[in-house]
């Protein structure tokens, strides 16, 4: 099976050691394990209760507790409409796997992570896109949707809160995608990996799983969560997709490892805590960043809602891709160039690093921009 280089990964393997200021990374500052256990209210003797853990397959499904803790982030979920994955990343490869055929129609949004539209056409699936487009807010057109949909639609694709551009699909607006979905029979499948990092409110965005009978919500310990390290995600869905979605997995999870499943039941167990933290960083680190991009004349932008990264024009003439390069070449900070994600005249910003990182590497943006 053929299928497209995936653009951020490549870029993302090739630079992120090279870089001394990484405001490429999407993931809200990484938890240590001692952090992780400070948090939840434990300490390193709670480490103990692993040492006669057998390093057997676990559950395969992922442990009973692991998934009533993922069931109770939504409002009609339970544990045995959830499935554990390896990442969010597994989560959406075994969805799109489950359900997509050769010459199926798909819609999916761009921009968004490339998953969604590579997959499916490595698959032999016919894509339509839904460009999202700045002067809308990012936010998908309905009316473009409807007509998309006219001709048949298997599977829905989107991202919600939006990597790159941050943008926050409401309830309303989810609902009406439902309704549009409903009527072509389809399937909506909504990555939701960013999800509990809204700027406003309690943080956490409507999830389509809860709204849409045929909605999936895919999501992980990454971003919001900030544990990538244990690679580990899930899929919500109607019963009898997990069980379709199974078979697939047997030929290439079985199970995720038993200490992942445990350090992210305790994390789930505790989310409030985690996700409180997690606020506070994404949302002192936007204020940061909304300060500086008005001081740059070079750059604008839509501020981002949710998320984690910032879609950012470029007033420059010079690529996206060489914009990256010689601000990594002289000021060792690290974008992501638009041309990655199919944006070219764009950088993505990951803003929620540690908040010394992101400050001094706007500041070595700063000098770059004075001298281009």
């Amino acid at each position: 099976m053929k299928i497209d280089t995936f653009g951020v990964e490549m870029w993302m393997n090739e630079w992120e050691t090279k870089c001394a200021f990484n405001l490429a990374e999407t993931c809200v500052e990484s938890l240590t394990i001692n952090e992780l256990l400070d948090i939840t209210g434990r300490n390193e003797a709670d480490l103990s209760t692993l040492l006669p853990l057998k390093m057997t397959y676990g559950e395969i499904k992922g442990s009973d507790r692991l998934r009533n803790a993922i069931a109770a982030l939504y409002c009609k979920q339970s544990d045995e409409n959830i499935l554990v994955t390896h990442g969010t990343i597994g989560a959406n490869m075994l969805v799109h796997k489950t359900l997509v055929e050769p010459s199926d129609r798909l819609i999916s949004i761009v921009p968004t992570y490339q998953q969604h539209y590579s997959i499916p056409k490595s698959i032999g699936a016919e894509i339509d896109l839904l460009h999202l487009r700045e002067d809308m807010g990012w936010l998908p057109d309905l009316d473009a949707l409807k007509k998309m949909v006219a001709n048949g639609a298997k599977l829905i694709a989107l991202t919600n809160p939006n990597n790159p551009t941050g943008a926050l699909i409401p309830r309303e607006m989810l609902e009406e995608i439902a309704n549009i979905a409903r009527d072509a029979g389809a399937w909506v499948l909504c990555d939701e990996v960013y999800r509990g990092t809204d700027q406003q409110g309690q943080g956490m965005t409507a999830s389509m799983a809860d709204i849409y009978e045929k909605g999936i919500s895919t999501a992980g310990m990454s971003k919001a969560y900030s544990l990538a390290g244990l690679r580990l995600g899930w899929i919500a869905a109607p019963d009898e997709l997990i069980e379709e979605v199974m078979i697939h997995r047997d030929y290439d999870t079985i199970s995720v490892g038993m200490i992942d499943d445990h350090f992210a039941t305790l994390a789930l167990e505790n989310c409030d805590r985690l996700l409180q933290r997690s606020r506070r960083i994404t949302r002192g680190n936007l204020a940061h960043l909304t300060t500086w991009i008005a001081r740059e004349p070079k750059l604008s932008w839509i501020k981002p809602e949710s998320g984690t990264t910032a879609l950012v024009k470029l007033g420059l003439e010079m690529s996206s891709y060489d914009f990256c390069v010689a601000l990594l070449q002289e000021q060792g900070v690290m974008f992501t160039p638009g041309s990655a994600l199919g944006m070219e005249g764009y950088v993505r910003i990951g803003y929620a690093n540690n908040p010394e990182i992101l400050t001094a590497g706007l500041e070595r943006v700063s000098d770059f921009l004075s001298r281009h």
